[in-house]
């Protein structure tokens, strides 16, 4: 990486450096009959099934290293895989990801906060084209509702103090490969 690329404040490079994954998994099945108005119910529960496999792993690593977080981070307050639960019925015995990022560190947590954290903005989006297509809407793409944008910006707020210049490689890292086994997730036969 130049060292150019390396002075770039955290949430620039994030965008920059995440931008062909995150443009990967939104031309994924789900997102593609989202846009052309093709989107059946049954593609919308399939896609909800795949996001409850991946989101139900990644919040249990979450809350294994909360107290490496303070509560300014309002970490169950950004849980959503219970919001998952309202809309799938019996979520439990759905597949889990059996790939996940790693998730061990607080390092790598945050780059993988930011992909989920990320996704309530887009779920906005989704739960207006889902009214738009005449789906029933669910809840976890209405997330925080009404609190998804101050919750965002208190999040990148955080994430651009923590994310000092030692660890921002890292946390960049972690956000693209978890777009990656996401989208890589998301594609898979399993479900």
């Amino acid at each position: 990486m130049s060292v150019s690329a390396a002075s770039l404040p955290i949430l620039t490079r994030l965008r920059q450096q995440t931008r062909a994954a995150h443009d990967a998994l939104e031309q994924q099945e789900f997102n593609r009959a989202l846009a052309t108005g093709t989107l059946t119910e049954a593609a919308t529960h399939r896609f909800l099934a795949k996001l409850y496999g991946f989101v139900v792993p990644f919040e249990k690593q979450l809350r294994l290293h909360a107290a490496e977080f303070g509560p300014e981070w309002e970490l169950e307050r950004r849980a959503r895989a219970h919001l998952l639960g309202q809309d799938l019925s019996q979520a439990e015995h759905l597949p889990l990801a059996p790939q996940m990022p790693p998730l061990h560190t607080r390092v790598q947590l945050l780059g993988a906060l930011y992909v989920l954290e990320g996704s309530t903005l887009g779920g906005q989006v989704i739960a207006r084209q889902l009214a738009q297509a005449g789906i029933p809407a669910r809840a976890y793409f209405s997330g925080h509702a009404g609190h998804t944008g101050s919750l965002w910006k208190s999040f990148t707020a955080l994430l651009t103090e923590a994310a000092t210049p030692e660890l921002a490689d890292d946390i960049v890292a972690s956000a693209l490969l978890t777009f990656q086994r996401l989208h890589e997730w998301i594609e898979s036969d399993t479900y």
